[in-house]
């Protein structure tokens, strides 16, 4: 490389290596769902339970087989010297006219297609609501190191006011140590604030796949209120007809209770139609051909007499597991109501901490200012002022955080409902800054 071409190739670096441009919540979701394992591991699930329901199609219909067979012999004698030969092949073909065994596992088929489509529901849920909290998780430890930051900015102002008025002798040094011991303090959670953020940051990039990731930050006036909507008890409603869990147990229990069939079944009898075509041909030396067409067709009947007390214990195995899925069901219910009721107080209680701690910073920068102007006309101390700009930004972060929290609840809340889905995320893009 010249040292002409040098300035240009810099430039064109810093261009492709340049800030990453802030991402939104939605495109890092169609980035996850492509490197997800989880997900992925649910998609292939999906696959492998439609193609077992063709197979579960094919115990209803005919089958067909081809067989051949030839066959050369040579024998070698005093007096004799003969070779013989032979060939056959046989076509047959079978057609199920009763076999209830088979028309439940046809059906049980069918209900794995429906339970591909559940458990994929729920990976899908599932990974909108652990991208969303590793989204928000950043942004929290992001403003957290922002307002370390201003709080650091803050300290080390009053730090050198303190340092000037010890000089000047209208302070003691009292007040310069404990703006220094602040100072410090505040350094040590800088530091703390900027690992954690590295942290957050590692593990958003982890789930989207990405080494870069930068969300966009939250709108300050963003409308959370809009989002939560309905009572408790419409929610525990909705959770019991649409929760992919519930969904899975329920698909559980029609799969139990088709596996008592397929159990009974074996003690039933079973009628087939088969129909068969054969050719032969036989070669004797050069003397003897024979040539042999045979075609048969029938019905094939079978009864089950005594089965050593297998089939007998396999029904009783069978209640057993549908009474098993039975309770898995209710308690499923029991804690999908739960999770329900818990998601949406949460977020109730997040929207009511919202607003106190909004009034909690409006009234923080009250103090702060009331402190500061005491502090110039001496009748307030150092100390009284860095508590207040502690107690300030103290509110803002956990202000910020009670912010995020709620989104990321009311997306709990409707995975728990089970009603969540892509477009959730796409509304909670109105609510980014870009």
């Amino acid at each position: 490389m010249t040292l002409r071409t040098l300035p240009l190739t810099l430039a064109l670096m810093a261009a492709f290596t340049g800030p990453a441009t802030a991402q939104s919540l939605s495109q890092l979701f169609e980035a996850a769902k492509g490197h997800d394992a989880t997900y992925k591991s649910a998609r292939s699930q999906f696959d492998a339970s439609l193609a077992r329901a063709e197979q579960a199609k094919a115990l209803l219909r005919p089958t067909a087989n081809l067989g051949a067979n030839v066959s050369e012999s040579n024998i070698e004698l005093p007096t004799l010297n003969r070779q013989t030969g032979a060939r056959n092949m046989t076509f047959s073909g079978t057609q199920p006219l009763y076999r209830p065994g088979n028309k439940a596992s046809y059906e049980q088929g069918m209900k794995q297609v429906a339970l591909g489509e559940a458990q994929l529901k729920i990976a899908e849920q599932d990974l909108i609501v652990r991208l969303s909290q590793a989204y928000f998780d950043v942004l929290t430890a992001q403003e957290s190191l922002n307002f370390v930051k201003a709080q650091k900015s803050a300290v080390s102002e009053q730090l050198a006011a303190a340092k000037r008025n010890f000089e000047v002798g209208t302070s003691t040094i009292t007040d310069t140590r404990e703006a220094q011991a602040r100072f410090d303090l505040v350094t040590a959670q800088e530091i703390a604030a900027d690992n954690d953020l590295r942290v957050k940051q590692g593990i958003l990039a982890d789930t989207v796949g990405q080494p870069q990731v930068k969300p966009q930050p939250l709108l300050v006036a963003a409308n959370i209120d809009r989002l939560q909507t309905g009572t408790v008890q419409s929610w525990v409603a909705q959770s019991s007809q649409d929760n992919g869990n519930l969904t899975a147990a329920r698909i559980a229990l029609e799969v139990a209770r088709l596996e008592i069939e397929k159990a009974r079944a074996a003690e039933k009898p079973t009628l087939d139609l088969n129909a068969s075509y054969g050719m032969a041909r036989f070669q004797n030396g050069s003397q003897v051909q024979v040539n042999n067409n045979t075609a048969t067709i029938g019905v094939a009947f079978n009864m089950p007499l005594y089965t050593g007390q297998a089939s007998q214990n396999r029904i009783r195995e069978t209640v057993a597991l549908e009474e098993k899925a039975r309770n898995d069901l209710e308690a499923a219910q029991r804690n999908v109501a739960q999770s329900t009721r818990t998601a949406f107080f949460g977020v109730e209680s997040g929207l009511s901490q919202i607003k106190a701690l909004q009034a909690a910073e409006a009234s923080s920068q009250s103090a702060l200012d009331a402190n500061k102007l005491g502090y110039q006309v001496g009748v307030r101390i150092n100390i009284d002022v860095l508590n207040s700009q502690s107690q300030l930004f103290q509110t803002k972060r956990d202000l910020a955080k009670a912010r995020h929290d709620v989104l990321v609840g009311q997306l709990r809340l409707r995975q728990a409902a089970g009603v969540l889905k892509a477009d959730d995320v796409k509304n909670l893009d109105g609510l980014l800054r870009p």
